[in-house]
């Protein structure tokens, strides 16, 4: 291979294979952003259709989601690819689950299945973020680590 073909080395895929636990908080990740991209737009449609109490809200909660939807999809591309920027969108998307399981929880419907669900991946998607072997397949240093 000539120079012009070889691809520089910061471009080059790491070769050692993807933690199991990082390509599982990826899929996490991304579920929950599909997840937050169908409600968004069940939303969307039924407050274009429908016959909601207030349109404009219903369009507004709708579009709201659909955007929202971007951090854990985004964070979930990243995980997969091995980029250390993207274990804090995901640590994030799992802190804002963490109180909207806890209400879903609360709620005296048919809501509590789903409020057990989202809890139950936000916890498990945190702990497999910010495990040790995750953390070094990102490339992440922990404080007091030599810089090279």
């Amino acid at each position: 291979m000539s120079a012009e073909q070889t691809p520089a080395p910061e471009t080059l895929e790491p070769t050692w294979p993807r933690p199991l636990r990082l390509t599982a908080a990826a899929v996490l990740a991304a579920l929950e952003g599909l997840a937050l991209m169908a409600g968004g737009a069940y939303i969307l449609v039924l407050g274009l259709t429908g016959d909601p109490d207030d349109r404009q809200q219903a369009v507004t909660g709708g579009v709201t989601l659909i955007v929202l939807a971007l951090l854990p999809l985004l964070a979930a591309r990243g995980l997969l690819g091995r980029r250390s920027w993207s274990r804090g969108p995901a640590v994030i998307t799992q802190i804002m689950a963490l109180p909207v399981a806890y209400n879903l929880l609360r709620a005296d419907s048919m809501a509590v299945p789903g409020g057990i669900v989202l809890g139950v991946v936000a916890v498990a998607a945190l702990v497999l973020l910010v495990n040790q072997e995750t953390t070094r397949a990102l490339g992440i240093r922990g404080p007091g680590s030599e810089t090279e």
